[in-house]
């Protein structure tokens, strides 16, 4: 893959490259596996000195899948793609990445679409991931460096991503709030996370949508921090945890049998095209059929 870059001061070529997210390991990469480096079309080497208009050009080798990751065919809902980035609707039931317990996942898929496609770069690389039982946008960079300029946004939490959430407790929930409580696993289980004094810095902001029977809501969600089990800690640690969500005490009788939480919108900035991407998808049908259920009570 070939991505050229012009020289605004003179310096030399790898602290331009830095400059641009290109980091040194990629650049050993470059070096040793089979990429390329020139200066006005001229082979040179990282630490060739620029001058103000000098254009480098860099070749990053493909990259092929990983060995152990399995690739399995499987129908994907393409929301959006194109050469650097993919985002996929994610139904319910398949977890993001190979584990011990899991090993039909999204990653297995994804791979399998990349070979099928004849994608040069095969290696799967998931930019956010999604609980096994949550649904909607996932992104994923299609190589190596696409994934390394979004790490800079992911550090400064300027991907956003936001969730609708079905949730059910007692008294009132606020048409809109703040909820900031530290999360830490918990003392008792080596799956489930609870609010801790000792735990990590943890913000969750929401607005209420509708009101339904059953002192059931449909929230707006917005991360601010990416703890693990984030918004069904702290909705479970304010009184109103997520339907269907029995693990952190979410009602189970309402006709939905997973976490009713669902990524419905996902923002991010593409350097590669200098524009933001913005993607939204619909309400799961389990989602709708709750809500049409209690519009009826």
């Amino acid at each position: 893959m070939k991505f050229e870059f012009t020289a605004d001061r003179r310096t030399k070529v790898k602290t331009l490259l830095k400059g641009h997210d290109i980091s040194k390991g990629l650049l050993a990469k470059v070096k040793y596996k089979g990429g390329h480096i020139a200066v006005n079309g001229k082979e040179e080497n990282a630490i060739y000195l620029l001058d103000v208009g000098d254009v480098v050009t860099i070749i990053i080798p493909d990259e092929k899948p990983f060995e152990k990751l399995e690739a399995v065919s499987h129908p994907l809902d393409i929301v959006y793609e194109d050469e650097h980035f993919l985002v996929l609707n994610k139904p319910v039931g398949f977890a993001s990445i190979p584990s011990a317990i899991h090993s039909n996942t999204i990653a297995n898929f994804i791979k399998a679409y990349y070979i099928e496609q004849n994608y040069p770069n095969k290696q799967v690389h998931i930019v956010t991931r999604l609980d096994r039982d949550t649904s909607g946008l996932m992104l994923f960079a299609k190589h190596g460096y696409a994934h390394a300029r979004l790490d800079k946004q992911l550090q400064v939490r300027s991907i956003e991503k936001r969730y609708f959430a079905l949730v059910s407790g007692n008294g009132q929930l606020p048409d809109q709030g703040e909820i900031i409580a530290p999360i830490g696993r918990s003392k008792d289980s080596i799956i489930t996370r609870a609010v801790d004094p000792t735990g990590k810095y943890a913000k969750t902001t929401y607005q209420v949508v509708a009101r339904y029977a059953e002192n059931v809501h449909l929230v707006d969600i917005k991360l601010h921090t990416g703890r693990t089990h984030q918004i069904r800690v702290h909705f479970s640690h304010i009184g109103f945890p997520l339907l269907g969500d029995d693990l952190y005490g979410g009602r189970v009788d309402l006709g939905i049998t997973r976490q009713a939480l669902h990524c419905h919108f996902l923002r991010f900035y593409n350097p590669f095209t200098e524009n933001e991407s913005l993607h939204t998808i619909n309400l799961t049908d389990d989602f709708e059929n709750v809500i049409i259920d209690l519009q009826k009570k």
